[in-house]
């Protein structure tokens, strides 16, 4: 019998594309927080959606010292077959680097795979900083400087026994309320030695980096609880001050640390600061199943009940709405 012989291929089929997320003014961004990302445009490869996440601060507290960056499936209930190369553009060249490839493997639109890579360490955020992957001023770095230096300063400030020097033009600039001050009708518009009360040596000095530098001092010296109790008191200070930025920092960093024992004194901070993104997130917590208990045995919000007697009544609302949900859908049903 005359013998046949078949042939069948298999060939994948394949789709490839470039997205480009350009990101102005990175100075402004760092600072964000840790865990806090900007996103990229949602592009389209292969029939499916993406996206870019970037951390300037790190994804977690262990790429603190990185920056984070993730390719991000969007497509929702899907599982995808792809390969990633993540890439820095040199400023100088235009010429690009690939940091990171991942793949071929599967994304998963319902879990963490549908993020790549698995690492949060992109790169080192100071040997970002230094290469040619950013093309920025170094204007920051002189402005800190010039605040160490006391280089031409016209004003001294005395807080809580210890002096300060600045500069009132740069402090009018960042504060309206250092502009009143300063260049007002108030007396210290007059005096070169201006007196700060009820407020911590440390915490001042970090104000007046935050206005300078746009960032923080180095706190990694602080313990956890200590560093929490700074970012409080550096929030008070912002809004006293009215430097709005630091005020959105601090509330970022207090939001990825509230639990039992700090949410009642958070949430005070954040009424009488008025700080509302603080304010619903830590009534989110209380309010969350099996949290409320353990909230109201603690030293906190015996204080809470004192000192703030409305985040109670927001939160005991908070706390009801669901309740009136499912009576209002049994009752038609």
């Amino acid at each position: 019998m005359p013998r046949h012989t078949t042939v069948s291929t298999c060939t994948a089929e394949t789709e490839h594309g470039d997205h480009v997320f350009e990101i102005f003014d990175y100075s402004q961004h760092r600072g964000m927080g840790n865990g806090e990302y900007i996103r990229s445009g949602v592009f389209s490869v292969g029939g499916y959606d993406w996206a870019i996440r970037f951390y300037p601060d790190g994804f977690s507290g262990i790429s603190k010292d990185y920056i984070s960056v993730y390719l991000e499936l969007l497509s929702k209930d899907t599982k995808v077959r792809a390969s990633c190369d993540l890439r820095l553009v040199d400023q100088s060249t235009g010429l690009s680097a690939s940091v990171t490839q991942e793949g071929p493997r599967t994304f998963d639109s319902g879990n963490s795979s549908r993020f790549s890579p698995n690492n949060g360490k992109f790169m080192n955020r100071s040997k970002l900083e230094a290469s040619g992957y950013i093309h920025e001023s170094n204007i920051t770095e002189q402005l800190g400087n010039l605040l160490d230096s006391e280089e031409a300063t016209d004003v001294t400030f005395c807080v809580g026994g210890e002096t300060c020097a600045a500069h009132r033009v740069l402090l009018a600039t960042r504060s309206p309320v250092f502009k009143a001050q300063l260049y007002g009708p108030m007396r210290e518009a007059k005096e070169q030695l201006v007196i700060i009360e009820d407020m911590q040596p440390a915490v001042f000095r970090a104000l007046l980096r935050f206005i300078y530098t746009d960032s923080f001092p180095d706190m990694d010296d602080l313990e956890g609880g200590a560093n929490r109790e700074m970012i409080r008191h550096l929030l008070v200070a912002a809004d006293r001050y009215a430097v709005d930025r630091l005020k959105l920092v601090c509330q970022s960093i207090l939001c990825k640390n509230i639990d039992v024992e700090t949410v009642s004194d958070t949430l005070a901070l954040a009424y009488q600061h008025n700080c509302d993104s603080l304010k619903d997130i830590c009534l989110e917590f209380i309010t969350g199943p099996n949290v409320l208990d353990a909230v109201v045995a603690t030293e906190g919000f015996k204080n809470l009940k004192a000192t703030c007697p409305s985040a109670l009544v927001d939160a005991l609302e908070k706390s009801m709405r669901p309740r009136k949900a499912r009576r209002v859908y049994s009752s038609c049903a």
